[in-house]
């Protein structure tokens, strides 16, 4: 494919404007229609970003005959629907993590895309982000190997708030969201699938309807092991805190930077023509569109991370 990709946006909050930003950064993508639920504030993103077509529905946008392309950044429980109509009108799709919020729905959306032979991609960014890679090109060129990581997942969110601090009509969920992250990375990075899994979890909170707080032990079949602690009670430093323990190095990662365990700051910023991973990850998406080729973290590719979490939520049923 040599043409300009067009691509429609669904969902115009906090995630959907980093697809936005990113995007500018890349030749041969348009993005054609934004779709939320807001019309007036989707208007408003929509003027910011010289989008045409606005709208608050979804196959408003698959019925453009122009459309090649659908990034979905929308509520987590529309995911698996809202891929599913995207292949079935014979578009390519991305949809941000999580997959699915349930192993039905993501084994449905694999079973359609090997039906269609689109690329279906899931926003797996701990994949693309410039730390994580330094690591994985370590791990492939035999010079660092996983025996544990410690991964902290810490927000503030004892409202139903973005990132952006704004009021929310979903609730976010940090087994099949922010778990997804680790589940998944844990297991690309030690290049070997979860064969153990174990979860624990603090009160459900009142109002929101979910565990606030959440532990998870997984152990890879190579015996890589994992500790990932989740929190919305965290009052301090927000994000995800990765520490990578090896056989020739300890590696502490935080989004997009990197550091030795003494806190030595690694340079990345040669991994990869970004430092931004979403841009990476969008980058990705459209050039397996135009090479016509599997993505990395297609949803074929991160689909056993789905079924890590659906063993663990039946371990939490059983607990509560």
């Amino acid at each position: 494919m040599s043409k300009t990709i067009k691509v429609a946006l669904a969902g115009a909050g906090a995630f959907g404007i980093k697809h936005l930003d990113g995007i500018k950064n890349i030749d041969g993508v348009e993005v054609i229609s934004l779709i939320s639920r807001d019309l007036e504030k989707t208007k408003e993103v929509a003027a910011k970003y010289g989008i045409g077509h606005v709208t608050t529905e979804l196959a408003d946008s698959l019925a453009l005959s122009e459309l090649d392309a659908v990034i979905l950044c929308t509520p987590t429980q529309m995911h698996a629907e809202q891929t599913l109509a995207c292949l079935k009108a014979g578009k390519h799709v991305q949809v941000e993590i999580p997959l699915a919020d349930s192993w039905v729905g993501a084994d449905a959306v694999v079973a359609e895309q090997k039906r269609t032979g689109l690329v279906a991609m899931c926003g797996h960014t701990r994949r693309f982000n410039p730390s994580h890679q330094y690591v994985n090109e370590q791990i492939t060129a035999g010079k660092f190997n996983i025996q544990q990581m410690d991964v902290q997942t810490y927000f503030f969110r004892r409202t139903n708030t973005n990132a952006l601090g704004q009021a929310r009509s979903w609730t976010d969920h940090l087994l099949w969201h922010h778990a997804a992250h680790t589940v998944d990375l844990f297991a690309y990075q030690a290049n070997s699938p979860i064969v153990q899994a174990n979860a624990i979890q603090g009160p459900i909170h009142p109002v929101l309807g979910i565990a606030m707080d959440m532990s998870i032990q997984l152990r890879a079949a190579n015996g890589a092991i994992c500790t990932l602690s989740l929190s919305f009670n965290n009052d301090g430093p927000l994000g995800t805190y990765f520490r990578y323990i090896g056989d020739t190095a300890t590696y502490l990662a935080r989004y997009d930077d990197l550091f030795t365990g003494k806190e030595e700051k690694i340079d990345v910023s040669q991994v990869a023509v970004s430092m931004n991973g979403i841009e990476l990850q969008d980058r990705e998406f459209f050039a397996a569109i135009k090479e016509g080729r599997e993505p990395n973290s297609s949803v074929g590719r991160v689909l056993d991370c789905y079924r890590v979490l659906h063993q663990l939520e039946q371990q939490l049923a059983q607990q509560s």
